[in-house]
């Protein structure tokens, strides 16, 4: 069985392929996202291309095919159906050699499987799963046709990664044509924020005073100060930590920001001294509603306190969030009241713009929040 559609040759795998294979294999992103051996040895590229994959074509469970260049015959990458059901649903799997990534190799595999899934072996659904995390497989998907479904937990989730997936499902008909990407295509902003969260968090820098601060993630020396600001009086007064505010509770905070960088929906940091020790938190949190709309929220630790360290923070996120995720309007909310927090947002360039009535739930009853927002022009 062989497919040629889009400038690709799709085919069975070979017993050549194994070198290749195995050479692939070795990529880390190909070991951190799929499922193959870690360490990849020879025997574990043999064993597929020999066995595995002709096994899954003998008894029709799957259809596994090695993504080539047809004239060349060189190996690009992976791509077929890793299980077949007999209720008509087929799940796509795939990966990219790294010597042939940002070509649009995979993208075009995935769309010549899904429709000779649809046509010759008369499937009804395609599913894509990958881990909460991998956005470029997820852009893939959504660039061949897939509808993102949701989350689900996973069943055998990689070390040190997330214990969730996400799925999606493609029907006949959905199948994008040849050169369609959709709202996911290069240079959309889909693609962008893929290429800034499928990567580990990067460090960014601030300036208070003489110091240089460090916004990064959170690490287990934060936690023992983090429980200390939020036992602090005013941290309980104007923000909605738990209280009483526990270990347990920054080691949950630590791991739920590791969860919503990966998914992509916030940016979470602790603001690290000159000296590396913790000075506060700040947060940049995509809404769901609208892609080009960002909120904030901040907690300074009592001992740093009126070092300009949380206004210097925050408009460095803020920056940040303009320019690497194209944001159009980062808005502030605090309790009236709350005059040490709008002091900072004025001083990080946020323009008071009101009250909202009953603006939040605090702590059990709703109050009234003022509002601020900054836009990428009041940085220049």
């Amino acid at each position: 069985m062989e497919i040629i559609e889009d400038g690709l040759l799709l085919r069975p795998w070979r017993d050549a392929d194994a070198d290749a294979v195995h050479r692939a294999c070795q990529d880390p992103d190909i070991q951190r996202w799929t499922t193959v051996p870690r360490p990849y040895l020879p025997e574990h590229a043999h064993g597929f291309v020999t066995e595995l994959s002709g096994r899954a074509w003998a008894e029709g469970t799957g259809a596994p095919f090695a993504v080539c260049d047809p004239v060349t015959g060189e190996l690009l990458g992976s791509c077929g159906l890793i299980s077949i059901s007999g209720a008509g649903t087929g799940e796509i799997g795939y990966w990219t050699a790294p010597w042939a990534r940002g070509r649009g190799v995979t993208v075009r595999a995935a769309r010549a499987v899904a429709r000779w899934s649809f046509d010759t072996l008369g499937l009804r659904r395609l599913v894509w799963q990958a881990e909460v995390g991998n956005h470029a497989s997820r852009l893939v998907a959504l660039r061949a046709g897939f509808r993102i479904d949701g989350r689900l937990r996973l069943a055998d989730p990689a070390p040190n990664g997330s214990a969730d997936g996400w799925i999606g499902s493609l029907l006949p008909g959905e199948v994008t044509a040849p050169g369609a990407t959709g709202p996911a295509g290069p240079g959309t902003l889909a693609a962008r924020r893929a290429a800034v969260f499928g990567r580990p968090q990067p460090t960014l820098f601030a300036t208070a005073g003489a110091g240089e601060l460090r916004l990064r993630p959170m690490e287990e020396q934060d936690l023992d100060d983090v429980v200390e600001t939020c036992h602090d009086p005013e941290t309980i007064r104007w923000t909605t930590v738990p209280d009483p505010y526990e270990r347990a509770d920054a080691q949950w905070y630590r791991g739920f920001s590791r969860e919503v960088w990966a998914r992509g929906d916030a940016a979470c940091y602790v603001i690290a001294d000159p000296d590396d020790r913790y000075a506060g938190s700040v947060d940049l949190r995509l809404s769901p509603a609208d892609p080009l709309l960002a909120d904030v929220g901040f907690m300074t630790a009592p001992a740093a306190r009126g070092r300009g360290y949380m206004p210097a923070a925050l408009a460095a996120l803020s920056a940040w969030g303009f320019t690497t995720l194209g944001l159009a309007r980062i808005e502030w909310k605090a309790n009236v009241g709350n005059t040490a927090s709008r002091r900072v947002a004025e001083k990080a360039g946020f323009a008071f713009e009101g009250t909202a009535r009953g603006g939040v739930q605090h702590r059990g009853e709703r109050v009234d929040t003022w509002v601020a927002a900054l836009l990428p022009e009041d940085l220049t």
